[in-house]
């Protein structure tokens, strides 16, 4: 891929260097771009950008946000490269997919340009690319713990709804999802529109009358499998419980519709690398290890308190 594409990125790096040194600001302003795979306009990833934003703001750093239009690799590693040709004091990526975008992260590394990864990836592609530190959580672990909680509870016919389908952060929370649960959990592929997803989890269960519990793996999920559980009339017969929060979601858990969701608390991602890259710029303090953000669990007796965080674009 990266070979098809080396032309084409490098003039889209150029034109992207000639915009970023245009807008950089005064010399000694500290700059940092991130550069993830999720629209800053989907529910979770509005909360990145508003705490990269917060921390811009309080700093006066100048921080900017970017993302492929859809979940496209080919895309974010032109980005990167872009990114890293105007020389910003701070990269911050994500990286769901290892293999399309490790060449890209090491070439920024190799160029001067350090990188902080946040939200996929983990701290073993975080050293693989050279990056100084992940802020995140093991979505692995975090899966382990929901299907842990579920077998408390008797469950042993679920399924996993995976929107995103190639995010190998998504496979991870599924894979660890069926460890915790300790059986085989079949994975649903759906889709990022709501409408087909829905249609897709309606089809699952009526294809799967015995299903007992659905994990979704985001609010893209999540919603559209309460309408559809909703539809079907199934509340109370087919549990859901649900990685990343939204006002939907967080209502759904106080109503007593859902068990919980995992919190990530995702905030921390865009807020707390603009703060280490500033130190850094200003005063050379260098970020020296990872900062686990999650999971935490937000359940009927703690919904309550994180609702209106959440329509602040907080959590």
């Amino acid at each position: 891929m990266r070979g098809q594409l080396k032309s084409a990125i490098a003039a889209a790096a150029l034109s992207a260097a000639m915009m970023f040194a245009s807008s950089a600001g005064a010399a000694d302003q500290t700059r940092v771009v991130f550069v993830t795979h999720g629209q800053s306009s989907d529910a979770y990833w509005s909360v990145v950008k508003n705490g990269m934003d917060d921390a811009a703001k309080q700093l006066g750093v100048n921080a900017e946000y970017l993302a492929p239009e859809t979940f496209d690799m080919a895309k974010m590693a032109q980005m990167i490269d872009a990114a890293a040709a105007s020389k910003p004091d701070g990269m911050v990526v994500s990286i769901p997919d290892e293999a399309a975008l490790s060449g890209p992260i090491k070439d920024a590394v190799a160029s001067g340009v350090p990188v902080i990864v946040i939200d996929s990836g983990g701290s073993k592609a975080t050293k693989d690319v050279g990056g100084l530190l992940f802020l995140g959580q093991s979505e692995f672990e975090a899966g382990v713990m929901a299907g842990e909680k579920i077998k408390a509870l008797g469950i042993t016919k679920a399924v996993c709804a995976n929107h995103e389908v190639g995010n190998v952060s998504l496979d991870d929370r599924c894979a660890g999802f069926t460890k915790g649960l300790g059986v085989d959990v079949p994975v649903l592929n759906g889709v990022m529109d709501p409408t087909e997803m829905k249609n897709r989890i309606t089809a699952y269960f009526s294809a799967h009358p015995d299903t007992q519990f659905i994990l979704t793996l985001g609010s893209a999920g999540a919603e559209p499998a309460l309408a559809a559980i909703d539809e079907a009339g199934l509340g109370g017969k087919v549990k859901i419980g649900t990685f990343d929060l939204s006002p939907v979601v967080l209502q759904a858990i106080a109503d007593g519709k859902m068990e919980w969701g995992i919190d990530a608390q995702q905030y921390a991602m865009g807020y707390v690398p603009v703060v280490m890259f500033d130190l850094w710029k200003k005063y050379k303090i260098s970020p020296i290890a990872d900062y686990p953000t999650g999971p935490g669990f937000v359940t009927k007796d703690t919904a309550a308190s994180v609702i209106e965080l959440a329509k602040a674009g907080k959590r």
